[in-house]
């Protein structure tokens, strides 16, 4: 990783506290938050170490911007949840040992002990004030009270403690619990055991877009970090400048919004969603260089501060369009949005989002729905059917979205007559002769195959009909019996997953059907509520022959279907 400060090193924890270093949890980075289940897997870990070493993961760090020349001065991008952790389970140790002195056991060699401790690992204690100087200066939220429990050595008050405290607190408590060394020496060895034990890869950046970089590269190979504590702070940051005062109400609103986005996305969707964000009200953006484009487009604390409240007014708008029964499509007139926004989930299709996240805000009702319909039709005959590449849908949708972030365009039909979306729209010869040989694999896409089958089925019946309602038949048993292979007139193999060789029936007539030859299947497609299967009951015969006119067919449905009008 050439954007590195250094390359990355193995240290011990012992290593990471040792040698004047110190550490800052940025201001406004995620409060200290793991639980009971964090702190007893970390346990059972400790707990068979056995003298061999253990692997804590990634720390990224980031030199100090107002004290570069200082080498030991480090900010937290992550780990701190490891780091604060590891340094609650050394307090409670020294706790013990503080308990051992006050009963006057041992008492001058375990002052020593207890001093030793507090310099190797958490900082040093003013002589005459008694106020700690932590190596590891946390947050707004936590540091005053870990600087208590550095302090007085034991659990904090429950009085008014707020939930990240009282983790804290409780975190102390447990470990306190579990350590069981009743001497001085004891409890010594068994933190230098696990202090020398507990690895770290620790990665040194010099600023936050490098930072952003190392979370890419190495989520991308597997290791998760956390990208969305990156952006908090580089966004909270443009709003506190060293220049600028504010005051807590505004922070803590700030807190608060930042908190609901993630509450309702969750770590995992929080980069895709701010990149659909950006990319519907600025250039388009890859995942890789989004960042960089956030720093480019954010510098003034005003704009943070717009960016934050857009974010928390488009997440609960994203989080609906991923989910067809959000109760946002409750709302009079959006209930007719949802049969489109299964089609999105079930086929994976989110290159729409892009736009009816803007036009939800932009559009009427009317015109939200009728939107989401046309970017429903474009996605069965683009993505679906013809399988052509995203990369053209991305570029338009982006262009389109400014538009409508824009007020240029108030209106689908707008949307549907700009140039740039006709031109993806591929035209019906295009869309019949791609459909006519299309294949899927059963198997792998029952649901998607019945949801395209139950499609033309309502268009043929003027019904409205979940694809729930049918199963699948093969005409061609999918499981083929001798009788069938001695019937077919074709290569079966190659036709069995053709779409014209399904069709659709009840639980009921489909198990009637079974593997049963095409003239005993013919009368119960006859007698069928499925026009689909009506239709398949008129072929005297069923052969390779037959199947092509039925797909030919089939193909013609499936433009009606799907089409946009464009007289």
């Amino acid at each position: 990783m050439s954007f590195l400060t250094m390359e990355p090193s193995n240290q011990t924890f012992k290593a990471l506290m040792g040698n004047g270093v110190k550490y800052h949890v940025p201001r406004f980075q995620r409060d200290y938050s793991w639980d009971q289940e964090q702190w007893e897997d970390l346990w059972e870990d400790i707990e068979n170490l056995n003298e061999e070493e253990h692997y804590m993961g990634y720390i990224v760090l980031q030199r100090n911007k107002k004290d570069r020349k200082d080498r030991n001065k480090f900010v937290i991008i992550d780990g701190q949840q490891r780091l604060i952790t590891l340094s609650l389970l050394v307090l409670a140790s020294m706790s013990k040992i503080k308990v051992l002195i006050d009963n006057d056991q041992d008492s001058e060699d375990n002052k020593t002990r207890l001093e030793g401790l507090r310099n190797d690992f958490i900082g040093t204690l003013s002589r005459t004030t008694l106020i700690p100087y932590n190596k590891l200066i946390l947050n707004r939220n936590n540091n005053t009270k870990f600087k208590l429990l550095s302090e007085d050595l034991q659990p904090l008050l429950n009085r008014n403690l707020t939930r990240t405290n009282n983790l804290m607190s409780n975190c102390f408590d447990f470990f306190c619990k579990q350590i069981t060394q009743n001497s001085g020496i004891e409890i010594v060895n068994f933190i230098e055991q696990i202090t020398d034990s507990m690895l770290f890869t620790k990665i040194v950046v010099d600023n936050e877009l490098n930072a952003y970089k190392v979370f890419e590269t190495l989520n991308a190979r597997g290791v998760q970090l956390s990208t969305p504590d990156l952006l908090k702070n580089y966004l909270f940051s443009q709003v506190v400048s060293d220049n600028r005062t504010i005051d807590d109400d505004e922070l803590d609103d700030m807190d608060e919004r930042w908190s609901g986005i993630i509450s309702q996305l969750g770590e995992a969707n929080f980069t895709v969603f701010v990149r659909y964000y950006h990319n519907a009200n600025y250039p388009l953006v890859t995942k890789k260089k989004l960042f960089a484009s956030i720093r480019n487009k954010i510098q003034q604390p005003q704009e943070a501060k717009n960016y934050l409240k857009n974010l928390s007014k488009y997440t609960p708008i994203y989080t609906a369009l991923n989910n067809p029964e959000d109760e946002l499509w409750h709302k009079e007139g959006y209930t007719l949005v949802k049969p489109y926004l299964k089609a999105f989930k079930l086929f994976n299709i989110k290159q729409p989002f892009l736009l009816l996240l803007t036009a939800y805000e932009k559009f009427s009702v009317d015109e939200f729905v009728k939107l989401a319909k046309y970017l429903y039709i474009l996605s069965i005959r683009y993505n679906v059917i013809a399988h052509y590449s995203p990369n053209k849908l991305d570029k338009v949708y982006n262009a389109l979205a400014i538009k409508i972030s824009n007020q240029e365009l108030r209106r689908a039909s707008n949307i549907k007559n700009q140039p740039e979306f006709k031109n993806l729209y591929p035209d019906d010869n295009t869309f019949q002769a791609i459909f006519k040989y299309h294949t899927m694999p059963s198997r792998q896409s029952n649901k998607k195959i019945r949801f395209l089958l139950t499609e033309i089925e309502n268009k043929l019946a003027n019904t409205n009909l979940d694809y729930g309602s049918w199963t699948l038949e093969h005409i061609i048993p999918y499981n083929i019996t001798e009788e069938w292979v001695q019937y077919y007139e074709g290569q079966y193999q190659q036709d069995i997953d053709k779409m014209g060789n399904m069709t659709l029936l009840t639980t009921q007539d489909n198990a009637d059907c079974g593997v049963q030859l095409f003239d005993i299947k013919k009368t119960i497609y006859q007698n069928s509520n499925s026009q689909l299967s009506k239709k398949v009951s008129e072929y005297e015969q069923w052969n390779s022959e037959t199947l092509e006119r039925h797909q030919d067919w089939l193909a013609q449905q499936a433009v009606n279907t799907w089409k946009i009008n464009y007289e």
